[in-house]
Formats: C-alpha cells, sequence, structure tokens
C-alpha cells in the first residue's frame, strides 16, 4: 500500500519537533523586516512546523500542499491541497506580503509555473523567502531523497528569481545553525568541519550534521 511522503520522510519520531522552526522564524522576520500581522503563504509546507512558526511571530499565514499528512496534520490552519507547479495557487492576485519556500524547489523539475504563480500572489513590493539544499556541499546525499529533481547553487537559484520577474534577487550559502546567524565568526569552526566530515558520514551530532549540509537562502522582491 503506498504511503504518504509527509507522514514517511517527516514522521515525528525520526524527525521530533524542535525549536529550530521557531528560531529560524525570528531570524527570517529579523533579516528581511517582515512585521506582524504580515500575510505569508508557506507553498509544500509539509508537516507545518514553519508554518505554525510564523503564526506564533504574529503573522496571518496561509499554506499548501498536496500531501492529505500534511493537511490532515494542520487542519486547524487555514490550509488547502494544491500540486504546486502542476496547479494554479488558489489564491487572487496581490494576496500576501511574502511567499517562504522551504525544501520545495529542488523537488520540481520545472520551477518557472510555480515561480510565475508565486510573484502572481505576491503584492508590489511583496517578498520570496526560498531555501533549498545546497547541491555542492550536499551532492553525495542528494538523492538520498528520491523526489529530488533538480540542484540548486546560488548562482542557479539567484538567476531562477531574476528570470522570473523579481528584483533585488541575492542567494547565499546558510547554516542551519542559530549560533552562526548571531556569531558569523563561528563558521570557521564548521570549514574545519567540512574538511574532517562529509554529508556522506551521516554524523549525528547536530553541530557537525549542519556545517556539512549547507543550504542557499534566496531571496527577491515583486516589482
Amino acid at each position: 500500500m503506498k504511503r504518504d511522503y509527509v507522514a514517511v520522510i517527516y514522521d515525528k519520531k525520526a524527525r521530533p519537533v524542535t525549536q529550530y522552526p521557531d528560531r529560524l522564524a525570528e531570524y527570517l522576520c529579523q533579516r528581511f523586516s517582515i512585521a506582524q500581522k504580515s500575510k505569508l503563504l508557506d507553498v509544500g509546507f509539509g508537516r507545518g512546523d514553519f508554518l505554525r512558526a510564523f503564526a506564533r511571530r504574529g503573522l496571518e499565514v496561509a499554506g499548501v500542499d498536496q500531501s492529505t499528512a500534511a493537511l490532515e496534520g494542520c487542519a486547524d490552519l487555514p490550509v488547502s491541497r494544491c500540486n504546486v507547479g502542476a496547479e494554479p495557487l488558489p489564491f487572487a492576485d496581490a494576496s500576501f506580503d511574502i511567499v517562504f519556500h522551504k525544501s520545495l524547489l529542488e523537488h520540481l523539475n520545472n520551477p518557472e509555473p510555480l515561480m510565475d504563480e508565486t510573484i502572481r500572489v505576491l503584492k508590489p513590493g511583496g517578498r520570496l523567502v526560498a531555501l533549498v539544499p545546497d547541491w555542492i556541499s550536499q551532492k553525495s546525499i542528494y538523492y538520498d531523497d528520491h523526489t529530488h529533481q533538480r540542484p540548486y547553487t546560488a548562482v542557479g537559484l539567484r538567476d531562477l528569481m531574476v528570470i522570473t520577474g523579481f528584483e533585488g534577487c541575492e542567494a547565499e550559502l546558510f547554516y542551519q545553525l542559530p549560533p552562526l546567524w548571531k556569531y558569523p565568526f563561528l563558521k570557521k569552526f564548521s570549514r574545519v568541519i567540512q574538511l574532517l566530515v562529509r554529508p556522506e558520514h551521516r554524523p549525528k551530532i547536530p553541530y557537525i550534521r549542519w556545517s556539512v549540509e549547507l543550504m542557499i537562502l534566496g531571496s527577491g522582491k515583486k516589482p
């Protein structure tokens, strides 16, 4: 019997809920000056950890996902079923201040239809915040997730945003380690770890794992 992707990959016993979503939501709100009451759409919200974290920050949230487990797990929130990339987002033009993609674009063979929909539902001046796995640091484990279809580098993610009409586009390597956001000089320790440990070693210690498994953080605004 076929099983639901979110139910399997994000099983809470294998991947317990942590404080990380709240800390990332706080960081992104501060970094991009996202005000309380801003309207945020989380596309492909999965288990809903980040959707709930943004709601706790005082944002007005909505989410879309095609997973039954995702929808059932967030039934208390304003969520909708949508096969993103293949179907239009179920919202009117200029509905949101922020659209958030995390670990989503790499699952789409052709990301441009979703990017077109993203820019459509953003208000003028609204912002896309996107996070994808970094191909260069994670290529040895990238296809551990069999649904990954496209690899990304910082250059590739930035170019995708520019091509699809966003302005002020930026993309950078991003460590999923909150202490490094506050104290960037600590990255030198992570770089030493990168010389000694590879992602395929699958380290269990969080600081080591997230020192070698990097993400790319991208952002751009709708004109």
